[in-house]
C-alpha cells in the first residue's frame, strides 16, 4: 500500500481518535492542537516508505519541526482554558452536535490536511533526481516563513505577559507589518515546501494546490475572518486595520 492510501487510513484513524478524546473531555478545541500533528502523521508514513538520508527526509524533518512546535504552542496556550469561542458557539447552536463535529470538524480537517500535504505525498511517491538549486530556494523560503511565524508568536507572547500594555492590541514588531504574521508565515512555509517538491518530485507542479488552499483558508475562511469577527465593532481595532494589511506584510518607509 503506497503513501496515498496509507495516509488516508492513518488520518482517518487519527482524527477519529481525536474526536473520541474531544467527547470525553468535552472540548473540541483539541482539533486545533491535533492539526499540526496531522501533518506529522502524513510525513511519518512517507518517512517509513523512504528510509535513508535523502531530500525527502529533509522535507519530513521540516514538517516535524513545524507540526510539533505548533501543537505544543497551542496546547500550552489552551491548557486549562475553556473551549475556544468558535467551538463553544457551535456547541450551543448545532443540532446533532456530536455527529456534525465528527464529520464537519474532525474528518473534514483530516481531508484538508491530506490535500495540503500534497508536496509530501508527491515527493515520496514520485521522486526524481533533485535539482539542488531549486531545492535550496524552497528551503530558504520555508525557513523565512518559519522564522516569521516563530518570531511573530514570540512577540505576541511577550506582549500578553506585560502587566501594563502600551495598547489594547499588539501593533509593533512583525505585527506592525501584517495583522497576522503567524498566518503569513504558515502559508509561506507551505509555498516553500511546494518549491521543494518541484525540485525533488516528477509531479511537483501539482503540489501547487497546497499553498493555494492554505492561503485561501487562512485569508477567506477559518483564519482571518473568524479571528477578526470578534473585534469588528472595536474602534481601536478598526484604526489598526486601516493602517496594517491583514496578510501580506507591508514594509513601512519613513
Amino acid at each position: 500500500m503506497n503513501s496515498f492510501y496509507l495516509s488516508i487510513l492513518a488520518l482517518f484513524i487519527y482524527m477519529s481518535v481525536l474526536f473520541v478524546i474531544s467527547v470525553l473531555i468535552k472540548k473540541n478545541s483539541i482539533a486545533d492542537i491535533g492539526y499540526g500533528i496531522g501533518f506529522v502523521v502524513v510525513a511519518t508514513i512517507g518517512l517509513y516508505q523512504n528510509m535513508g538520508l535523502n531530500y525527502q527526509t529533509i522535507m519530513t524533518a521540516l514538517v516535524f519541526l513545524w507540526g510539533f512546535r505548533l501543537a505544543l504552542r497551542i496546547g500550552l496556550r489552551n491548557y486549562k482554558k475553556p473551549e475556544d469561542f468558535r467551538y463553544a458557539q457551535w456547541r450551543k447552536t448545532w443540532k446533532y452536535f456530536y455527529l456534525r463535529s465528527y464529520f464537519q470538524v474532525f474528518l473534514f480537517q483530516g481531508i484538508i490536511i491530506y490535500i495540503i500535504s500534497a508536496p509530501i505525498l508527491l515527493s515520496d511517491l514520485y521522486p526524481k533526481t533533485a535539482n539542488k538549486f531549486i531545492f535550496g530556494i524552497g528551503l530558504l523560503i520555508w525557513v523565512g516563513g518559519y522564522l516569521f511565524e516563530v518570531i511573530g508568536d514570540y512577540q505576541l507572547d511577550e506582549f500578553l505577559k506585560l502587566p501594563k500594555k502600551p495598547s489594547k492590541y499588539m501593533t509593533s514588531g512583525l505585527w506592525s507589518l501584517t495583522r497576522h504574521p503567524n498566518y503569513f508565515g504558515e502559508a509561506t512555509m507551505w509555498f516553500g515546501l511546494f518549491i521543494i517538491s518541484l525540485a525533488i518530485s516528477k509531479f511537483g507542479i501539482y503540489a501547487a494546490v497546497s499553498p493555494i488552499l492554505i492561503t485561501f483558508l487562512l485569508t477567506k475562511v477559518s483564519g482571518i475572518p473568524m479571528v477578526e469577527k470578534r473585534w469588528e465593532k472595536d474602534k481601536l481595532w478598526q484604526k489598526y486595520k486601516k493602517s496594517t494589511p491583514a496578510f501580506f506584510p507591508r514594509i513601512r518607509i519613513k
